[in-house]
């Protein structure tokens, strides 16, 4: 999608529906905020958080929110693993990278030294504990988790050298209760569940994202109550469908776009008969439009 023309026609700052939205256009709920601040709590001890739920239900956004506070915190150093996948090898290879140690593949003890001498200098000087953010969680093996858990222990588990923050579908659930990991899930201090959106919910995400974005006008009550009614409680099938009406929009700048569908006028139709209609064929191929959403800005 063109973002000048998204500027010029509906006086928008970004796309209120793109995943790389700024971090001002990001949805902190109460839930997030109060997770954020348990995070940015634990760096002064370390160990393990977790963020658990279903594709779509914010955990994504939720992690990214906890990194973008905790970059905001002095003397923390944050990084992220981008390969869950990896084996153990692979797996020091990145670690290495993330916190500028250089390991030798060959020498497994050499990294692990490596990079807990390199976690105890900085805590020495800093009191904090480095933060490892690790996203798709679930295609983590039980080795590797094992593998983390030892390599952040010190002191008899009496110390955690890092600051672990997990995250994850209903399969890291169901891996944490592995037998062989029963000692990290034991060992995670701070959890916070997505769920499923309610209907305030999703209305919520739509006003705050269109607000931030600039335009706190571009979609009409109704429209919203269409997109809530076929997103099935899911942030991400939310967004993506208000993109998709967005992205109708762009091309037939001189339209509003509804619904989707023109309504035909048809008395013995209930709103709700109507609503669902109104969601498949695009604007172009509607004639009689009923103005129920967005219009261009004129200048």
């Amino acid at each position: 999608m063109n973002g000048k023309k998204l500027l010029s026609l509906w006086g928008l700052k970004w796309n209120p529906f793109s995943p790389e939205l700024p971090s001002e256009g990001l949805l902190t709920t109460p839930k997030i905020d109060s997770f954020a601040w348990r995070v940015e709590q634990l760096v002064q001890e370390g160990g393990f958080a977790l963020i658990s739920g279903e594709s779509g239900t914010g955990k994504s956004v939720a992690l990214r929110i906890v990194a973008e506070r905790l970059a905001s915190v002095r003397d923390v150093v944050v990084g992220a693993l981008e390969r869950p996948q990896s084996k153990n090898a692979d797996f020091y290879r990145e670690l290495g990278d993330i916190f500028l140690v250089k390991l030798s593949p060959s020498n497994r003890y050499g990294g692990f030294k490596a990079l807990r001498e390199r976690w105890k200098a900085h805590v020495a000087s800093s009191r904090i504990k480095p933060v490892l953010l690790v996203d798709e969680a679930q295609e983590m093996t039980p080795d590797v988790l094992n593998e983390l858990r030892i390599l952040s222990s010190a002191d008899f588990d009496a110390t955690s050298l890092l600051t672990i923050v997990l995250a994850g579908d209903g399969r890291l659930l169901d891996l944490l209760r592995h037998q062989d990991l029963v000692p990290l899930n034991t060992r995670i201090r701070t959890r916070l569940a997505t769920e499923a959106a309610t209907r305030e919910e999703l209305l919520e995400l739509l006003r705050h994202a269109l607000a931030k974005a600039g335009n706190a006008t571009l979609m009409t009550e109704q429209l919203m109550d269409v997109l809530v009614d076929h997103s099935a409680g899911n942030y991400r099938l939310l967004m993506t469908m208000s993109a998709e009406l967005l992205a109708y929009g762009i091309p037939g700048a001189a339209y509003a776009i509804n619904s989707g569908k023109t309504y035909h006028g048809s008395d013995d139709k209930s709103k709700t008969e109507q609503r669902e209609e109104a969601i498949s064929i695009p604007p172009a191929k509607s004639t009689n439009l009923i103005y129920l959403s967005w219009t261009p800005i004129k200048n």
